[in-house]
C-alpha cells in the first residue's frame, strides 16, 4: 500500500458525521441514508453526501431496493477496523453519562450488544471464557477451535459458513470489558444463533441485546453459564 492510499482511507475516518454513520453500522445491519441522516442529525443532503465517499472508498457497500438506498460496512475485516478504533479512542478517563437514559444504554451496552455481527460485552466474554474452558476453543496461540468446538456446533445445527479469507475463529477486543471476545465465522454464526432461536433479543435502538429466560437457560445448559452474569 502506498502512503497516499493510507492516508486516504484514514481520511475517510476523520471526521465526526462520518464516524457516527460507521459506528451505527456496526449493528451488522443495513441503513438508509435517511436513518443515518436522522442518527446523526444532519440534513439529507449532508448524509449522502458522506455516504457517497463512504462507498467509493470502499467502507461502505450499497444496496438499492426500488427507491430506497440501503448502506452496510463493506466487510467484517471494516466491522473489525471500526471497533478496533473506537476502542483505542476511548479516553483514558471515562466520564459519567448524562442523564438517567444515558447511563441506561451504557448499562445495557456493556452487559450485552453486538459488535458488527458477534456478540460483545458481558454475554460476549461470559460465552468466549465458557467456550475456552470447556475446550472448545483455544486462545493460547490465537484464537482457534478445537475438534470438540467444531464438533459443538454441529451438534447444535449451527453452520460454520466458509465466507471468503474470514477466520473461523478470531479474537476481538472488548470496548468494555478490555477482554477479548468471539468473533469470525463461528462468532457471526453463534450471535445468528442466539437471535434466531430467541436466546438473545435487541433492544432500543442501540446495539445493545438482552438474554432471555430461555436464553438463560440454554446458555447455562450448553455453556453452564452462571444467568447472574447476563443480567
Amino acid at each position: 500500500m502506498a502512503p497516499r492510499d493510507l492516508a486516504a482511507l484514514a481520511a475517510l475516518f476523520a471526521d465526526e458525521t462520518r464516524a457516527a454513520f460507521l459506528l451505527a453500522l456496526l449493528d451488522g445491519r443495513a441503513w438508509t441514508a435517511g436513518e443515518l441522516a436522522r442518527h446523526a442529525r444532519v440534513a439529507p443532503s449532508t448524509a449522502s453526501e458522506h455516504l457517497g465517499k463512504l462507498v467509493a472508498g470502499g467502507v461502505l457497500a450499497e444496496e438499492r431496493q426500488g427507491r430506497h438506498r440501503y448502506v452496510r460496512l463493506a466487510d467484517p475485516g471494516i466491522a473489525h477496523l471500526v471497533e478496533d478504533l473506537a476502542t483505542r479512542a476511548e479516553p483514558a478517563v471515562r466520564h459519567p453519562p448524562r442523564g438517567l437514559r444515558g447511563a441506561s444504554v451504557g448499562q445495557a451496552m456493556a452487559r450485552g450488544r453486538t459488535c458488527y455481527d458477534h456478540l460483545a460485552g458481558r454475554l460476549g466474554i461470559a460465552i468466549t471464557e465458557a467456550m475456552t474452558g470447556r475446550g472448545l476453543l483455544r486462545q493460547d496461540t490465537g484464537f482457534a477451535l478445537t475438534d470438540r468446538g467444531v464438533a459443538w456446533f454441529g451438534e447444535r445445527g449451527i453452520p460454520l459458513t466458509a465466507s471468503g479469507r474470514r477466520p473461523v475463529a478470531r479474537g476481538c477486543l472488548d470496548r468494555t470489558e478490555r477482554k477479548p471476545h468471539l468473533a469470525g465465522i463461528a462468532g457471526a454464526a453463534l450471535c445468528a444463533h442466539a437471535l434466531d432461536s430467541g436466546w438473545c433479543v435487541r433492544i432500543g435502538s442501540e446495539r445493545a441485546v438482552k438474554v432471555t429466560p430461555e436464553g438463560e437457560d440454554a446458555l447455562h445448559r450448553v455453556l453452564g453459564i452462571d444467568p447472574s452474569i447476563m443480567r
